[in-house]
């Protein structure tokens, strides 16, 4: 690794990046990570400039729908598809050599979970950010369950962005929350693949009126499960996505099922208990969701070798991925990419998995390639940012009391 620092980025005078830009920003963090303290990163990247990309990323981020199209594919076309990389910054500058950078032919569909657990989680995240600027039909980033105020809070982003950049730090803290309200929820690629974070979701369910006054609230019914409907790529297009914490009650519901639902191996949707939000769904429900939408897979991130562990019946995480279901129409696959997950763990506790990705390529991209990888060693010595010994598992029911806590101060705050 050079010794000699790297002079800091500057924002073009046009405003347009180059490949060159973004290569050297990757170089940049990547040095900054071995020879500063985290409190020294604003000499690599100026607030100024942070400002820059975000606010230009977030304004292409708003224009995406919620489900965005990626089909401008031809035979010489490969899509690479990633899941979460939870701040592990050298694993992802590794992937993106491995894979291949984006290009004209290509394309990236990232599932979400940039940040949190890994002591890297903002140079992460305006990584590919400045893949998204330079190449905004070439990358394309879906949101994770942690691109939230909730999870970032808990699990160490917040603290590293404050910890990072100091009297400006709630600033940048707070620009990656509306950039995070922009990411959209699900990718269709090719018209053969669905990817989402968490996976399916349910229909929603519309508040009722009760009779009589015309200002009279509207009282919001809960749905019993034996009421759940799987919902329709229609309901996923119009559901609202500008939630800082997607709700689990309500009737805007659909966002935190498509972030937070896992697989089961039992038919049928219920209620996701473990998580506290979103839903679980069983094989029928992804035969369901295929043949009425002519799909052959669905491919979700979500859970690593630390959740994989608690689901009977799923495979582990050891490999970086599994295949969930396999039914008539096509397969459900779960694609973790954070290799030796999580960063910090007591070393008896280490799960030491492999991280993957997955490569669809031409003539119906529906025929997925995997690639499994070691984490990269050695990486730099860090701190965590997060009590990893006694935070709950992401896995384990929502603290929803610490939500309300979050909720509270924001509202004190404005």
């Amino acid at each position: 690794m050079d010794t000699v620092p790297p002079s800091p980025i500057t924002w073009p005078n046009e405003g347009t990046l180059t490949d060159e830009w973004v290569h050297s920003l990757m170089s940049s963090f990547e040095w900054s990570s071995w020879n500063l303290p985290p409190s020294q990163l604003p000499s690599v990247m100026p607030v100024s400039v942070f400002d820059s990309l975000i606010l230009t990323a977030s304004k292409i981020l708003h224009k995406e729908r919620n489900i965005v199209h990626v089909d401008d594919l031809d035979s010489d076309s490969k899509v690479v598809v990633v899941g979460d990389v939870h701040g592990q910054l050298h694993d992802l500058l590794f992937l993106l050599k491995d894979a291949g950078f984006p290009s004209r032919n290509q394309f990236y569909v990232f599932n979400g979970d940039y940040v949190d657990r890994g002591a890297w989680g903002l140079e992460t995240f305006l990584v590919l950010l400045s893949w998204k600027v330079l190449m905004p039909d070439r990358v394309f980033l879906l949101r994770g369950n942690h691109e939230s105020k909730y999870c970032t809070s808990m699990y160490g982003f917040e603290k590293e962005v404050l910890t990072k950049y100091g009297d400006k730090g709630k600033h940048v803290y707070r620009k990656c929350l509306g950039c995070f309200e922009a990411l959209p929820l699900a990718s269709l690629i090719s018209g053969r693949v669905y990817t989402a974070h968490g996976g399916l979701f349910r229909s929603p369910v519309l508040p009722k009126r009760t009779r009589g006054k015309k200002n009279r609230r509207v009282r919001l019914l809960e749905p019993e499960t034996s009421s759940l409907k799987l919902g329709t790529l229609e309901d996923l297009m119009q559901a609202r996505r500008s939630v800082l914490d997607p709700p689990w009650e309500g009737s805007n519901l659909i966002p935190g099922d498509v972030l937070w639902s896992d697989p089961s191996m039992s038919p049928g949707l219920s209620p996701n208990e473990q998580r506290g939000i979103g839903l679980l769904w069983g094989p029928d429900c992804t035969e369901e969701f295929l043949k009425k939408y002519e799909l052959k897979l669905i491919i979700r991130s979500h859970e690593g070798p630390d959740a994989r562990e608690k689901r009977d019946g799923l495979g582990g995480m050891d490999i970086g991925y599994t295949i969930d279901h396999n039914v008539e129409s096509g397969k459900l696959i779960t694609i973790f990419s954070a290799p030796d997950y999580p960063q910090f763990q007591a070393t008896k506790d280490r799960y030491r998995n492999k991280g993957a990705y997955i490569i669809l390529q031409a003539p119906d991209f529906s025929d997925p390639q995997f690639r499994s990888f070691e984490a990269v060693t050695p990486r730099p010595k860090a701190n965590p940012f997060y009590d990893f010994e006694n935070v709950i598992d992401s896995d384990d029911e929502m603290d929803k009391s610490a939500l309300d806590t979050n909720e509270e101060q924001q509202a004190n705050h404005g």
